[in-house]
């Protein structure tokens, strides 16, 4: 049930800020929503993921940027969806720990800003298509590689690390409880 409460904020993360008019904050939780809900679900629901994010897609395409919609301009980041949710699943299923998180974090931001600009690097003329021209794109979207960055990093964190810490609190009062040592 909480992985699908993360992959709706995950949604909500892309379409309320647009809804608002507050995109210039520039937070989404998909990296780490994804992350979190590979870790959580089998393999074959990250199909389900995928889908929310593609009706997602889907609606800020037509309906908040009033665009037409081209399937072929979306391919590689539904692909990417898949292989984060899957990544997710690799790396944390059961096993998360802070140094796993900290590759998964690096890699779902390294791997989208990668990418992504490769994509509008190849598929438009806003740069020109030489060794130049695709440094130019990559240097230009730095910003957004940090902002995606510390989004994943806080949307992870928080879901890894705040279940991990409350255990963690709960094992020393249980702990100091039987020693009948004070607890605060």
């Amino acid at each position: 049930m909480a992985a699908y409460l993360v992959l709706l904020f995950a949604v909500l993360s892309r379409i309320l800020p647009s809804v608002f008019h507050t995109t210039s904050v520039g937070f989404t939780a998909v990296g780490g929503g994804l992350l979190f809900f590979g870790a959580r679900r089998s393999r074959w629901q990250t199909i389900i993921a995928v889908l929310a994010l593609i009706a997602t897609d889907y609606y800020l395409t037509t309906h908040i940027y009033s665009l037409p919609f081209h399937t072929s301009e979306y391919l590689v980041t539904w692909a990417w969806y898949a292989a984060i949710c899957l990544l997710g699943h690799q790396l944390l299923h059961g096993k998360p720990s802070a140094i796993r998180i900290g590759a998964a974090i690096l890699a779902s931001s390294t791997s989208f800003f990668i990418l992504s600009n490769l994509m509008v690097w190849i598929g438009s003329a806003i740069y020109p298509h030489t060794a130049a021209g695709l440094a130019t794109c990559y240097i230009a979207a730095i910003p957004f590689y940090a902002n995606d960055a510390m989004s994943t990093a806080i949307t992870a964190g928080a879901l890894f690390g705040l279940p991990a810490l409350a255990a963690s609190i709960a094992e020393s009062i249980r702990s100091a409880q039987h020693n009948n040592l004070p607890t605060a």
